[in-house]
Protein backbone atom coordinates (compact mmCIF):
# COMPACT_ATOMS: atom_id res chain seq x y z
CA UNK A 1 0.00 0.00 0.00
CA UNK A 2 1.07 3.45 -0.92
CA UNK A 3 2.55 5.95 1.83
CA UNK A 4 0.01 8.68 1.91
CA UNK A 5 1.87 12.24 1.70
CA UNK A 6 1.82 14.75 4.99
CA UNK A 7 0.16 17.99 4.69
CA UNK A 8 3.59 19.68 4.19
CA UNK A 9 5.01 17.04 1.70
CA UNK A 10 1.57 17.81 -0.21
CA UNK A 11 2.46 21.24 0.29
CA UNK A 12 6.08 20.78 -1.08
CA UNK A 13 4.80 18.55 -3.98
CA UNK A 14 2.37 21.45 -4.82
CA UNK A 15 4.88 24.25 -5.09
CA UNK A 16 7.14 21.99 -7.32
CA UNK A 17 4.21 21.33 -9.58
CA UNK A 18 4.35 25.10 -9.74
CA UNK A 19 7.88 25.64 -10.71
CA UNK A 20 8.19 23.01 -12.63
CA UNK A 21 5.64 24.75 -14.87
CA UNK A 22 6.87 28.00 -15.24
CA UNK A 23 9.97 26.51 -15.93
CA UNK A 24 8.44 24.64 -18.34
CA UNK A 25 6.93 27.38 -20.25
CA UNK A 26 9.99 29.53 -20.44
CA UNK A 27 8.54 33.23 -21.39
CA UNK A 28 5.12 32.09 -22.18
CA UNK A 29 3.41 34.04 -25.03
CA UNK A 30 6.22 37.13 -24.95
CA UNK A 31 7.86 35.70 -27.87
CA UNK A 32 7.32 38.67 -30.06
CA UNK A 33 4.05 39.03 -32.29
CA UNK A 34 4.86 36.82 -35.06
CA UNK A 35 5.52 33.58 -32.96
CA UNK A 36 2.72 31.39 -31.10
CA UNK A 37 2.99 29.10 -27.89
CA UNK A 38 0.66 26.13 -28.51
CA UNK A 39 0.60 23.55 -25.18
CA UNK A 40 -0.60 20.66 -25.12
CA UNK A 41 -0.58 17.05 -22.91
CA UNK A 42 1.98 14.97 -24.09
CA UNK A 43 1.68 11.24 -23.90
CA UNK A 44 3.83 9.86 -20.73
CA UNK A 45 4.37 7.09 -23.00
CA UNK A 46 7.29 8.32 -25.66
CA UNK A 47 6.16 5.69 -27.97
CA UNK A 48 2.95 7.15 -28.36
CA UNK A 49 3.02 10.29 -30.72
CA UNK A 50 -0.34 11.07 -32.04
CA UNK A 51 -0.73 14.69 -30.97
CA UNK A 52 2.72 15.38 -31.71
CA UNK A 53 2.94 14.15 -35.43
CA UNK A 54 -0.74 15.76 -36.04
CA UNK A 55 0.08 19.12 -34.79
CA UNK A 56 3.70 19.34 -36.76
CA UNK A 57 1.65 18.57 -39.89
CA UNK A 58 -0.58 21.36 -38.75
CA UNK A 59 2.57 23.60 -37.65
CA UNK A 60 3.64 22.99 -41.22
CA UNK A 61 0.68 24.38 -43.17
CA UNK A 62 0.32 26.85 -40.77
CA UNK A 63 3.51 28.83 -41.56
CA UNK A 64 3.10 28.09 -44.85
CA UNK A 65 -0.14 29.46 -45.32
CA UNK A 66 1.20 32.79 -43.18
CA UNK A 67 4.62 33.51 -44.07
CA UNK A 68 6.69 34.92 -41.57
CA UNK A 69 4.42 33.54 -38.90
CA UNK A 70 6.29 30.50 -36.34
CA UNK A 71 4.65 28.16 -34.07
CA UNK A 72 6.22 26.95 -31.18
CA UNK A 73 4.91 23.71 -29.26
CA UNK A 74 5.17 23.71 -25.20
CA UNK A 75 4.19 20.39 -24.96
CA UNK A 76 3.17 19.06 -21.23
CA UNK A 77 4.44 15.56 -20.48
CA UNK A 78 2.12 14.36 -17.07
CA UNK A 79 -0.61 11.92 -15.67
CA UNK A 80 -3.78 13.70 -16.36
CA UNK A 81 -4.01 15.23 -13.05
CA UNK A 82 -0.68 16.87 -12.94
CA UNK A 83 -0.93 18.33 -16.27
CA UNK A 84 -4.48 20.02 -15.10
CA UNK A 85 -2.20 21.44 -12.25
CA UNK A 86 0.76 22.45 -14.53
CA UNK A 87 -1.43 24.23 -16.86
CA UNK A 88 -3.59 26.34 -14.52
CA UNK A 89 -0.26 27.67 -12.90
CA UNK A 90 1.03 28.54 -16.48
CA UNK A 91 -2.16 30.80 -17.27
CA UNK A 92 -1.88 32.68 -14.24
CA UNK A 93 0.66 34.81 -16.05
CA UNK A 94 1.28 36.97 -19.31
CA UNK A 95 5.15 35.87 -18.56
CA UNK A 96 3.76 32.14 -18.73
CA UNK A 97 0.91 32.21 -20.84
CA UNK A 98 0.75 30.06 -23.93
CA UNK A 99 -1.46 31.65 -26.51
CA UNK A 100 -3.40 28.08 -26.78
CA UNK A 101 -4.00 25.68 -24.60
CA UNK A 102 -5.69 22.14 -24.77
CA UNK A 103 -8.57 22.26 -22.41
CA UNK A 104 -10.45 18.89 -20.77
CA UNK A 105 -14.12 20.20 -21.01
CA UNK A 106 -14.20 19.20 -17.42
CA UNK A 107 -12.12 22.17 -16.30
CA UNK A 108 -13.22 24.33 -18.64
CA UNK A 109 -15.78 26.28 -16.31
CA UNK A 110 -13.54 26.18 -13.21
CA UNK A 111 -11.10 28.07 -15.54
CA UNK A 112 -13.45 30.38 -16.78
CA UNK A 113 -14.27 31.12 -13.51
CA UNK A 114 -10.68 31.92 -12.14
CA UNK A 115 -10.59 34.12 -15.62
CA UNK A 116 -7.92 32.10 -17.29
CA UNK A 117 -9.89 31.68 -20.19
CA UNK A 118 -10.70 34.42 -23.03
CA UNK A 119 -14.22 34.10 -25.10
CA UNK A 120 -14.21 33.41 -28.66
CA UNK A 121 -17.78 34.61 -29.81
CA UNK A 122 -16.16 37.05 -31.98
CA UNK A 123 -13.60 34.69 -33.48
CA UNK A 124 -16.66 32.55 -33.95
CA UNK A 125 -19.09 34.89 -35.30
CA UNK A 126 -17.25 35.54 -38.56
CA UNK A 127 -15.94 31.48 -38.96
CA UNK A 128 -17.94 29.60 -40.89
CA UNK A 129 -17.21 26.34 -40.20
CA UNK A 130 -18.63 26.81 -36.44
CA UNK A 131 -21.64 25.49 -37.77
CA UNK A 132 -20.59 22.40 -38.56
CA UNK A 133 -20.14 21.06 -34.91
CA UNK A 134 -23.02 19.89 -32.90
CA UNK A 135 -24.75 21.14 -30.21
CA UNK A 136 -23.80 19.31 -27.46
CA UNK A 137 -19.89 19.58 -28.12
CA UNK A 138 -20.50 23.98 -28.95
CA UNK A 139 -22.29 23.22 -25.01
CA UNK A 140 -19.53 21.59 -23.82
CA UNK A 141 -17.46 24.58 -24.52
CA UNK A 142 -20.01 27.49 -23.24
CA UNK A 143 -19.47 28.95 -19.66
CA UNK A 144 -22.57 29.75 -17.44
CA UNK A 145 -22.21 33.27 -19.22
CA UNK A 146 -23.58 31.96 -22.35
CA UNK A 147 -19.93 32.59 -24.07
CA UNK A 148 -17.84 30.14 -25.79
CA UNK A 149 -14.37 29.73 -24.45
CA UNK A 150 -13.16 26.72 -26.40
CA UNK A 151 -13.47 24.94 -30.30
CA UNK A 152 -13.83 20.82 -29.18
CA UNK A 153 -12.30 18.64 -31.34
CA UNK A 154 -13.98 15.21 -30.62
CA UNK A 155 -15.67 13.88 -28.21
CA UNK A 156 -15.64 9.96 -26.78
CA UNK A 157 -18.30 7.57 -24.86
CA UNK A 158 -16.45 4.24 -23.01
CA UNK A 159 -17.57 0.41 -22.63
CA UNK A 160 -16.24 -2.97 -21.53
CA UNK A 161 -13.23 -4.15 -23.78
CA UNK A 162 -13.14 -7.63 -23.16
CA UNK A 163 -10.24 -10.23 -24.16
CA UNK A 164 -11.10 -13.05 -26.67
CA UNK A 165 -8.65 -15.33 -25.86
CA UNK A 166 -8.73 -15.07 -22.18
CA UNK A 167 -12.23 -15.50 -22.80
CA UNK A 168 -12.12 -18.80 -24.60
CA UNK A 169 -9.33 -20.30 -21.37
CA UNK A 170 -12.39 -19.22 -19.07
CA UNK A 171 -14.88 -20.60 -21.18
CA UNK A 172 -16.94 -17.67 -21.46
CA UNK A 173 -18.23 -16.34 -24.99
CA UNK A 174 -16.83 -14.35 -27.72
CA UNK A 175 -20.15 -12.50 -28.11
CA UNK A 176 -20.53 -11.38 -24.82
CA UNK A 177 -22.37 -8.97 -23.51
CA UNK A 178 -23.07 -8.68 -19.88
CA UNK A 179 -26.62 -7.34 -18.44
CA UNK A 180 -26.27 -6.60 -15.47
CA UNK A 181 -23.18 -5.58 -12.70
CA UNK A 182 -23.44 -8.87 -11.12
CA UNK A 183 -22.83 -10.56 -15.07
CA UNK A 184 -19.71 -8.52 -15.42
CA UNK A 185 -18.35 -9.62 -11.73
CA UNK A 186 -19.14 -13.24 -12.71
CA UNK A 187 -17.14 -12.72 -15.41
CA UNK A 188 -14.25 -11.70 -13.39
CA UNK A 189 -14.59 -14.43 -11.10
CA UNK A 190 -13.92 -17.03 -13.50
CA UNK A 191 -11.49 -15.36 -14.86
CA UNK A 192 -9.80 -15.57 -11.76
CA UNK A 193 -10.24 -19.09 -11.50
CA UNK A 194 -9.71 -20.37 -14.52
CA UNK A 195 -7.40 -18.17 -15.72
CA UNK A 196 -4.58 -17.53 -13.24
CA UNK A 197 -1.84 -15.09 -13.82
CA UNK A 198 -4.67 -12.41 -15.85
CA UNK A 199 -6.00 -9.66 -13.87
CA UNK A 200 -9.56 -10.76 -14.46
CA UNK A 201 -10.92 -6.32 -14.14
CA UNK A 202 -9.87 -3.00 -14.67
CA UNK A 203 -12.27 -0.41 -12.89
CA UNK A 204 -9.44 2.87 -12.19
CA UNK A 205 -9.72 3.97 -9.22
CA UNK A 206 -8.00 7.00 -6.59
CA UNK A 207 -6.58 10.08 -6.66
CA UNK A 208 -3.75 9.05 -8.95
CA UNK A 209 -5.86 8.33 -11.91
CA UNK A 210 -7.70 11.44 -11.63
CA UNK A 211 -10.16 11.89 -13.41
CA UNK A 212 -10.19 8.88 -15.37
CA UNK A 213 -11.03 7.02 -12.07
CA UNK A 214 -13.48 9.60 -11.29
CA UNK A 215 -15.65 9.42 -14.77
CA UNK A 216 -14.28 6.55 -16.14
CA UNK A 217 -14.61 4.66 -13.06
CA UNK A 218 -16.96 5.72 -10.74
CA UNK A 219 -19.41 7.95 -12.66
CA UNK A 220 -19.74 5.05 -15.53
CA UNK A 221 -21.53 2.63 -12.54
CA UNK A 222 -22.92 5.59 -11.01
CA UNK A 223 -25.16 7.14 -13.88
CA UNK A 224 -26.13 3.39 -14.51
CA UNK A 225 -28.09 3.15 -10.94
CA UNK A 226 -31.71 4.45 -10.47
CA UNK A 227 -34.09 5.25 -12.85
CA UNK A 228 -31.80 7.16 -15.46
CA UNK A 229 -34.25 10.17 -15.63
CA UNK A 230 -32.21 12.82 -13.73
CA UNK A 231 -28.53 13.37 -12.62
CA UNK A 232 -27.38 11.22 -9.44
CA UNK A 233 -24.63 14.18 -9.21
CA UNK A 234 -26.33 17.42 -9.72
CA UNK A 235 -29.76 18.60 -9.50
CA UNK A 236 -29.73 21.28 -12.36
CA UNK A 237 -33.23 22.82 -11.27
CA UNK A 238 -32.28 23.77 -7.60
CA UNK A 239 -28.72 24.29 -8.69
CA UNK A 240 -27.29 21.69 -5.93
CA UNK A 241 -24.96 19.24 -5.75
CA UNK A 242 -26.48 15.89 -4.19
CA UNK A 243 -25.11 13.96 -1.40
CA UNK A 244 -24.42 10.26 -1.57
CA UNK A 245 -27.54 8.13 -1.99
CA UNK A 246 -28.10 4.28 -2.75
CA UNK A 247 -26.99 4.54 -5.94
CA UNK A 248 -23.71 6.34 -5.07
CA UNK A 249 -22.57 3.83 -2.24
CA UNK A 250 -23.98 1.00 -4.67
CA UNK A 251 -21.54 2.30 -6.93
CA UNK A 252 -18.71 2.04 -4.36
CA UNK A 253 -19.44 -1.07 -3.53
CA UNK A 254 -18.81 -2.41 -6.91
CA UNK A 255 -15.63 -0.94 -6.50
CA UNK A 256 -14.82 -2.46 -2.90
CA UNK A 257 -15.74 -5.64 -4.47
CA UNK A 258 -13.12 -5.91 -7.41
CA UNK A 259 -10.85 -5.02 -5.14
CA UNK A 260 -11.35 -6.96 -2.08
CA UNK A 261 -12.05 -10.11 -4.37
CA UNK A 262 -8.88 -9.24 -6.05
CA UNK A 263 -11.00 -9.08 -9.14
CA UNK A 264 -8.48 -6.13 -10.11
CA UNK A 265 -4.87 -5.14 -10.84
CA UNK A 266 -2.68 -5.01 -7.38
CA UNK A 267 -3.82 -2.00 -5.30
CA UNK A 268 -0.29 -0.55 -5.75
CA UNK A 269 -0.65 -0.65 -9.42
CA UNK A 270 -3.59 0.64 -9.34
CA UNK A 271 -3.21 3.53 -7.37
CA UNK A 272 0.09 4.02 -9.87
CA UNK A 273 -0.62 7.64 -11.80
CA UNK A 274 1.27 5.62 -14.73
CA UNK A 275 -1.07 2.86 -14.61
CA UNK A 276 -2.86 2.94 -18.17
CA UNK A 277 -0.16 3.51 -19.49
CA UNK A 278 0.64 -0.66 -18.48
CA UNK A 279 -2.73 -1.30 -19.51
CA UNK A 280 -2.61 -0.12 -23.22
CA UNK A 281 0.81 -0.71 -23.88
CA UNK A 282 1.29 -4.17 -22.16
CA UNK A 283 -1.74 -5.57 -20.06
CA UNK A 284 -4.48 -5.61 -23.23
CA UNK A 285 -1.84 -6.51 -26.17
CA UNK A 286 -0.19 -9.44 -24.19
CA UNK A 287 -2.93 -10.96 -23.48
CA UNK A 288 -3.46 -10.34 -19.37
CA UNK A 289 -6.13 -8.50 -18.65
CA UNK A 290 -9.50 -9.95 -18.91
CA UNK A 291 -11.90 -6.58 -19.50
CA UNK A 292 -11.08 -3.37 -19.08
CA UNK A 293 -13.96 -0.50 -18.76
CA UNK A 294 -12.13 1.94 -20.79
CA UNK A 295 -12.72 4.90 -23.51
CA UNK A 296 -12.93 4.69 -27.31
CA UNK A 297 -9.83 6.24 -28.01
CA UNK A 298 -7.79 3.16 -27.14
CA UNK A 299 -6.83 1.93 -30.99
CA UNK A 300 -5.19 5.14 -31.52
CA UNK A 301 -2.40 3.47 -28.81
CA UNK A 302 -1.68 0.22 -30.99
CA UNK A 303 -1.92 2.36 -34.82
CA UNK A 304 1.81 1.50 -36.93
CA UNK A 305 4.22 3.65 -35.48
CA UNK A 306 3.04 4.12 -32.22
CA UNK A 307 5.85 1.86 -30.57
CA UNK A 308 2.88 -0.76 -28.96
CA UNK A 309 1.87 -1.48 -32.45
CA UNK A 310 -1.05 -4.17 -33.03
CA UNK A 311 -2.34 -4.68 -36.01
CA UNK A 312 -4.67 -7.90 -34.56
CA UNK A 313 -6.55 -6.21 -32.14
CA UNK A 314 -9.89 -5.95 -33.67
CA UNK A 315 -9.31 -9.91 -33.72
CA UNK A 316 -8.79 -10.40 -30.06
CA UNK A 317 -10.59 -7.73 -29.01
CA UNK A 318 -13.93 -7.63 -27.85
CA UNK A 319 -16.20 -4.39 -27.16
CA UNK A 320 -19.51 -4.88 -24.73
CA UNK A 321 -21.51 -1.74 -23.24
CA UNK A 322 -21.29 -1.32 -19.84
CA UNK A 323 -24.71 -2.27 -18.17
CA UNK A 324 -27.22 -0.74 -16.22
CA UNK A 325 -26.85 -1.52 -12.41
CA UNK A 326 -29.98 -4.05 -12.52
CA UNK A 327 -30.59 -3.83 -16.62
CA UNK A 328 -32.60 -1.24 -16.72
CA UNK A 329 -33.51 0.41 -19.77
CA UNK A 330 -31.72 1.21 -22.30
CA UNK A 331 -29.51 -1.39 -21.08
CA UNK A 332 -26.35 0.25 -21.37
CA UNK A 333 -24.79 3.26 -19.97
CA UNK A 334 -21.69 5.80 -21.14
CA UNK A 335 -19.87 8.70 -19.88
CA UNK A 336 -18.89 11.22 -22.58
CA UNK A 337 -16.26 14.18 -22.61
CA UNK A 338 -13.85 15.54 -25.09
CA UNK A 339 -11.06 18.31 -25.52
CA UNK A 340 -11.24 21.77 -26.27
CA UNK A 341 -8.36 24.17 -27.88
CA UNK A 342 -8.78 27.73 -25.79
CA UNK A 343 -6.85 30.73 -26.06
CA UNK A 344 -6.12 32.33 -22.34
CA UNK A 345 -7.10 35.27 -21.43
CA UNK A 346 -3.40 36.74 -21.06
CA UNK A 347 -2.45 35.36 -24.32
CA UNK A 348 0.35 37.80 -25.91
CA UNK A 349 -0.90 36.48 -29.71
CA UNK A 350 -5.13 35.77 -29.47
CA UNK A 351 -6.03 36.38 -32.81
CA UNK A 352 -2.87 34.17 -34.50
CA UNK A 353 -3.56 31.56 -32.13
CA UNK A 354 -7.43 31.76 -33.60
CA UNK A 355 -5.80 31.25 -36.78
CA UNK A 356 -3.64 27.91 -35.87
CA UNK A 357 -7.64 26.32 -34.71
CA UNK A 358 -9.37 27.41 -37.57
CA UNK A 359 -5.79 25.60 -39.65
CA UNK A 360 -6.86 22.65 -37.70
CA UNK A 361 -10.42 22.59 -38.09
CA UNK A 362 -10.45 22.74 -41.89
CA UNK A 363 -12.84 19.28 -42.83
CA UNK A 364 -9.86 17.50 -43.75
CA UNK A 365 -7.86 18.52 -40.82
CA UNK A 366 -10.57 18.02 -38.56
CA UNK A 367 -11.48 13.93 -40.26
CA UNK A 368 -7.32 13.29 -40.33
CA UNK A 369 -7.55 13.99 -36.56
CA UNK A 370 -10.44 12.12 -35.53
CA UNK A 371 -8.83 9.18 -37.01
CA UNK A 372 -5.64 9.60 -35.58
CA UNK A 373 -6.89 10.19 -32.07
CA UNK A 374 -9.45 7.41 -32.51
CA UNK A 375 -12.00 10.16 -31.32
CA UNK A 376 -15.67 10.57 -32.46
CA UNK A 377 -16.59 13.23 -34.58
CA UNK A 378 -18.34 16.68 -33.34
CA UNK A 379 -18.43 17.75 -36.73
CA UNK A 380 -21.85 16.78 -38.88
CA UNK A 381 -19.83 17.17 -42.07
CA UNK A 382 -17.02 14.73 -40.97
CA UNK A 383 -19.50 12.76 -39.26
CA UNK A 384 -21.32 11.76 -42.63
CA UNK A 385 -18.21 11.16 -44.42
CA UNK A 386 -17.85 7.31 -45.61
CA UNK A 387 -14.30 7.10 -45.32
CA UNK A 388 -14.64 8.39 -40.88
CA UNK A 389 -17.28 6.06 -40.18
CA UNK A 390 -15.40 3.15 -41.97
CA UNK A 391 -11.52 3.89 -40.67
CA UNK A 392 -11.20 2.01 -37.75
CA UNK A 393 -12.88 -0.80 -36.30
CA UNK A 394 -15.42 0.17 -33.29
CA UNK A 395 -16.09 3.26 -34.56
CA UNK A 396 -19.79 2.28 -34.99
CA UNK A 397 -20.14 0.90 -31.59
CA UNK A 398 -18.41 3.97 -29.91
CA UNK A 399 -20.36 6.03 -32.08
CA UNK A 400 -24.19 4.09 -31.41
CA UNK A 401 -23.36 4.89 -27.45
CA UNK A 402 -23.91 8.60 -28.45
CA UNK A 403 -27.45 8.30 -27.65
CA UNK A 404 -27.59 7.10 -24.28
CA UNK A 405 -24.19 8.97 -22.91
CA UNK A 406 -24.41 11.03 -19.97
CA UNK A 407 -21.91 14.15 -19.40
CA UNK A 408 -20.59 15.07 -16.60
CA UNK A 409 -22.16 18.89 -14.69
CA UNK A 410 -19.10 20.58 -15.22
CA UNK A 411 -19.81 23.55 -13.50
CA UNK A 412 -17.08 25.13 -11.53
CA UNK A 413 -17.20 22.93 -8.32
CA UNK A 414 -16.80 19.44 -10.33
CA UNK A 415 -13.04 19.62 -10.64
CA UNK A 416 -12.86 19.67 -6.44
CA UNK A 417 -16.10 17.11 -6.65
CA UNK A 418 -14.11 14.69 -9.06
CA UNK A 419 -11.40 14.70 -6.48
CA UNK A 420 -14.15 13.51 -3.46
CA UNK A 421 -15.60 10.65 -6.01
CA UNK A 422 -11.22 9.62 -6.63
CA UNK A 423 -10.71 9.74 -2.51
CA UNK A 424 -14.20 7.92 -1.70
CA UNK A 425 -12.71 5.33 -4.67
CA UNK A 426 -9.43 5.10 -2.72
CA UNK A 427 -10.84 4.64 0.53
CA UNK A 428 -13.03 1.45 -0.19
CA UNK A 429 -9.99 -0.18 -2.96
CA UNK A 430 -7.05 -0.09 -0.41
CA UNK A 431 -9.83 -1.07 2.56
CA UNK A 432 -8.94 1.94 4.58
CA UNK A 433 -12.84 2.91 4.61
CA UNK A 434 -16.22 1.16 4.68
CA UNK A 435 -18.93 2.04 1.83
CA UNK A 436 -20.43 4.24 4.95
CA UNK A 437 -17.48 6.01 5.83
CA UNK A 438 -15.94 6.73 2.26
CA UNK A 439 -19.92 8.13 1.68
CA UNK A 440 -20.52 10.27 4.76
CA UNK A 441 -16.62 11.68 3.89
CA UNK A 442 -17.60 12.54 0.31
CA UNK A 443 -20.67 14.13 2.13
CA UNK A 444 -18.46 16.56 4.27
CA UNK A 445 -16.14 16.86 1.59
CA UNK A 446 -18.91 17.99 -1.31
CA UNK A 447 -20.47 20.44 1.86
CA UNK A 448 -16.91 22.18 1.62
CA UNK A 449 -16.16 22.35 -1.59
CA UNK A 450 -19.18 23.84 -2.71
CA UNK A 451 -20.02 26.28 -0.25
CA UNK A 452 -23.22 24.31 1.58
CA UNK A 453 -24.99 24.19 -1.91
CA UNK A 454 -26.13 20.37 -1.57
CA UNK A 455 -29.12 18.62 -1.36
CA UNK A 456 -30.22 14.92 -0.20
CA UNK A 457 -31.45 12.13 -2.47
Amino acid sequence: MPVRPTAALSALLTAALAATALTACGDGSGSGPDTIKVSYKQSTDNSVKVMDTYLAGIKKEFEKKYPGKKVEFVPIKAPDAEYYTKLQQMLRSPRTAPDLVYEDTFLINSDITSGYLKPLDPYLAKWPEWSRFIGTAKAAARGQDGKTYGVPDGTDTRGLWFDKRVFGRAGLPANWQPRTWDDVLAAARTIKEKVPGVIPLNVYTGKPAGERSAMQGFEMLLYGTGDGTSDPLYDRTAKKWLTAGQGFKDALKFVETVYREKLGPDVSDALDPNFATSVNGELLPQGKLGIDLDGSWLPQEWLPGSGHAWPDWSKQLGLAYMPTQTGRAPGKVSMSGGWTWAIPARAGNPDLAFDFIRTMQTEANAKKWYIADSGISVREDVAKDPSYATAQPGIKFFTDLVSVTHYRPAYPAYPKVSTALQEAMEGVTTGDSSVEKAASGYDETLKDVTDGQVAGQ
